[in-house]
């Protein structure tokens, strides 16, 4: 069970006292900056950089969804300290962002606007019970911040 809470609360962030879903979305972000350094260092296409982040991101998805359904057993449903929601949620936010630390800032701005606020299908997706609906109004509110940094990024605002 030790792994289990390792995993849901972000190596033990959504066990802080103040804002723990921010705690555990600025841990994300910083996570996907230094996987994301490291393979800018080995200078890869952006199709091999999207896959890999995609595989990575899917890893932390499904490791999160089952973990949560073995914490689900011991807390109540989506407990203020699971953030691996956040954690991949911030993932797909990042996702095809080119790599610089203004639009991860965004992203982490953006992301906890949409977590927050949640708006369009989110706030439907985090009524519904199960390990699924925990992450994925994460993921759709990701999705939403992404489609916002696309923008951002294609009209070179930054």
């Amino acid at each position: 069970m030790k792994v289990f809470k390792l995993i849901t609360t972000g190596l033990g962030t959504g066990y802080s006292s103040i804002a723990p879903g921010t705690i555990g979305s600025a841990l994300g972000i910083v996570m996907y900056f230094i996987v994301n350094f490291i393979f800018a260092s080995f200078e890869l296409q952006f199709w091999s950089v999207l896959i890999l982040n995609l595989l990575f991101i899917l890893v932390l998805l499904f490791a999160g969804v089952f973990s949560i359904n073995q914490v689900h057993k011991i807390w109540e449903h989506d407990s203020q300290k699971i953030v691996i929601d956040e954690i991949v949620g911030v993932g797909f936010a990042i996702l095809a962002i080119p790599f610089s630390w203004q639009y991860y800032l965004l992203a982490f701005v953006l992301f906890r606007f949409f977590d927050i606020a949640k708006p369009l299908f989110i706030r439907r997706i985090d009524s519904r019970k199960g390990s699924w609906s925990v992450m994925f109004d994460d993921v759709l509110a990701g999705v939403y911040s992404n489609v916002v940094l696309q923008l951002v990024v294609y009209h070179n605002v930054l």
